[in-house]
Formats: structure tokens, sequence, C-alpha cells
């Protein structure tokens, strides 16, 4: 499974004792594989600043997970030929010891060997510097995903038009990449060539009436350019003073004048445009997944780091100071053991509850800060993990 719980239980004695029990439990039972969630001691400052931080977290969590999950959808929308590849680009930088620092890791494993990293987010700073430092890195993300993103976006759906303009009918389709030069009569006071599309069926009946459907047809001047399922695009040179009267008689007989004058600055022009978007979209089309795939691996990792602040922040609110307490990753083997997985850890830390419980006035009203919607609350400090980026 790609789900993860992440818990904290005080640091005493009996409390170790508990995590022991469960540990045994949820092995014995397979219910879930445990390992420990290493997370730092920071400099906590006020009770009340953490209670601000609490929140801040809170809408911090949900705009990382959203913007990992518009990246990883990004990488699916670039590598529209590639798809089936598109999980072996969505890693996470392979870790912060020294032999697997510069290696990619698939996101599972990077978040159960989980180290804090140090450079990037000094435990000596004051943890709203950290929380700083992290919605900064975020936000500069959003904003590189939004401007890189429209860009290519931008490129893509003008060359979508451009390449649906060549996929309809004789009727729809654009002609410049058919027609050439040679098929018309150009430059000429009196002379010029139409275009004409006709059915299948009536290829014969074209042939033999095409001549007399108004006067000052040039003889023999047809020839097919071009097919598609339903017809044929006949050219046909004529006097220019009796265009409506050809195109009249034409609709008679179910010939339709396809609207078309050769213009060879145009056609050049079109040809040009679709190579154009096509070579920007090949010279852009690197950089961007490179791009996408090295900021998913920064923003993932941004988001771990802001799940290990929460509990941090979360216990000490729980469980008061001095700071102590353990946190543990588990990892539910199936979706049917959850229910079971839940009630083990409600039974192994009822003890919690009566200590939580005593700072509360109302279970029922919310306070910032502490998990108090009954929805959420547990007896220990409990954060939800998915690793499915794709709804």
């Amino acid at each position: 499974m790609s789900e993860f719980w992440l818990i904290s239980a005080p640091g005493d004695k009996e409390n170790l004792q508990a995590l022991e029990r469960m540990h045994t439990v949820t092995s014995k039972s397979n219910l879930s594989y445990n390992t420990k969630f290493t997370i730092p001691e920071f400099k906590v400052g006020t009770l009340d600043s953490l209670v601000g931080l609490s929140d801040e977290l809170g809408k911090l969590d949900a705009f990382a997970e959203s913007l990992i999950k518009r990246m990883a959808q990004s990488v699916v929308e670039v590598m529209e030929d590639a798809k089936g590849k598109v999980q072996e680009n969505l890693l996470a930088n392979g870790g912060l010891k020294e032999k697997m620092k510069y290696l990619k890791t698939d996101l599972t494993s990077f978040v159960t060997h989980f180290e804090w990293d140090m450079a990037k987010y000094p435990v000596k700073q004051p943890l709203v510097s950290v929380v700083d430092t992290l919605a900064k890195q975020l936000a500069q993300i959003e904003t590189d995903l939004k401007s890189r993103t429209a860009a290519y976006n931008t490129l893509k759906t003008n060359l979508e038009n451009l390449e649906k303009k060549s996929m309809g009918n004789l009727f729809t389709r654009t002609l410049s990449d058919i027609v050439s030069k040679d098929d018309f009569v150009l430059d000429s006071e009196y002379l010029i060539t139409l275009l004409v599309i006709v059915p299948k069926p009536s290829y014969s009946q074209w042939q033999k009436t095409y001549e007399s459907l108004s006067d000052m047809v040039v003889p023999r001047s047809t020839k097919l350019i071009a097919e598609d399922n339903e017809g044929g695009l006949f050219t046909v040179t004529l006097f220019r003073k009796v265009i409506d009267d050809f195109k009249t008689k034409a609709k008679e007989n179910k010939f339709t004048v396809r609207e078309f004058y050769y213009d060879e600055n145009e056609v050049k022009r079109e040809r040009e445009e679709m190579t154009r978007l096509l070579s920007d979209k090949k010279q852009q089309y690197g950089p961007l997944l490179r791009w996408l795939k090295v900021n998913f691996s920064e923003a993932f990792i941004a988001w771990i780091h802001i799940k290990g602040l929460r509990v941090f922040v979360e216990s000490v609110l729980r469980y008061g100071l001095p700071v102590n307490f353990q946190a543990v990753l588990l990892q539910p083997h199936k979706k049917s053991s959850t229910k079971r997985l839940r009630e083990v850890l409600n039974s192994v830390f009822r003890h919690l509850d009566q200590v939580a419980a005593a700072s509360i006035l109302d279970a029922s009203v919310e306070i910032p800060g502490l998990q108090l919607s009954n929805q959420d609350y547990f007896p220990y400090v409990y954060f939800h993990i998915d690793l499915s980026l794709f709804d």
C-alpha cells in the first residue's frame, strides 16, 4: 500500500513499553510494517507560537500535497507518448547518507528511510524560520510550475490546433500540405483554378460534365490531387467571369467548390509554422521534464519534512515540555487491515486519552493547534501520508 500512518507517543518508560506492545501485536498479526521516524529537537519558543504554527503547518501540508499531485499530473501530460514511464520520473533524491546522496529512490523508500536534512532546514534556527523556509521554497516551485507549464501548454495547444486542421475531411482540413504551385494557373488576368470536392461515386459524372457546367471552362483542365474516404479533390480551370455560374451549376450536381485561392506566401507560412511549433515543443520537452523531475523531488522532500514538523509541534502541544516523544511510521499491509490496526493502536494508547483530555474542557470544540475534531482525534498524535499521486 502507498499509505502511511505517522504517529507519536511520549518517550517515557511506560509509553516506550506501549510502543513495544504495538510492534509485537502488529507484527504477529501482520497488520503493518513499522519503522522509527527520527525527528530532531527544535527551538520550541512559546506554546502560543506553537499553536499558531500548528495551524500554519496544516495549511502548508495541504498545499504541498496539492502541489506534488499537480506536478505529477504535469509529468503525465508532458510524457504523452510514454505514459508507462511516468512513475520512474517521480522519484526523490536518495537520502542524506553520503553513499546515497546522488541516487534517486522511489517515494516509499524515501519515506521509510527518512532523515532530516540538516543543511537545508537547520535545527538551530527557530522553528518559525524553518517553516518559513519550507513555505517560500514551495511557493517558488509553484510559481515556476505555473509559468513553465503555461508556456508549454500554449505551445502544445497551438500545435494541436494546427494538426487538427490537417486531420479533417476535404471540406474542412487545411490544403496547404496537399496542393502545390503547379496545380494552379496563377497571375492570370482572365483565368482561375478552382478546387472542387466530388463524391467518390460521382467521379465518372464529374469527368463527363465538368466542361459543360458553365461556359468558358478550359477543356481537360481537371486533375485529381487528393482523396479521403468520401471523395476526391479535383482542380478545374475557367474564366474568372463565370465563377458564380460554375459554382451554382456545380452545387446543383452535388459538387462542392472549396473556397481556396493559392497564396504561395500563406502556404509557406503555414508549413513553417508547423515546423517551428514542432521544433519548439521538442526543445522545451527535455528542459521541462528535467525541471519537473528535479522540483517534484524537492517538493516531495519538503512535504515529508512538513509531516515531521507537524508531528513535532503536535507532540509538544499534546505531551508538553520538556520535549520527549517517539515518532513511528506505520505502513498498513492492506486496506482491509486498517480497521483492526486502528483498534490495536487505540487499545495500546488508551491511557494517553485521559492525559490529553484533561486539558480539554469540551472535546466537541476545536482548539487551534490541537487535533480535536471527532473525526481526527486519537489518543496519540496521528498524521496520514498518502503516496497515491493520481486520483
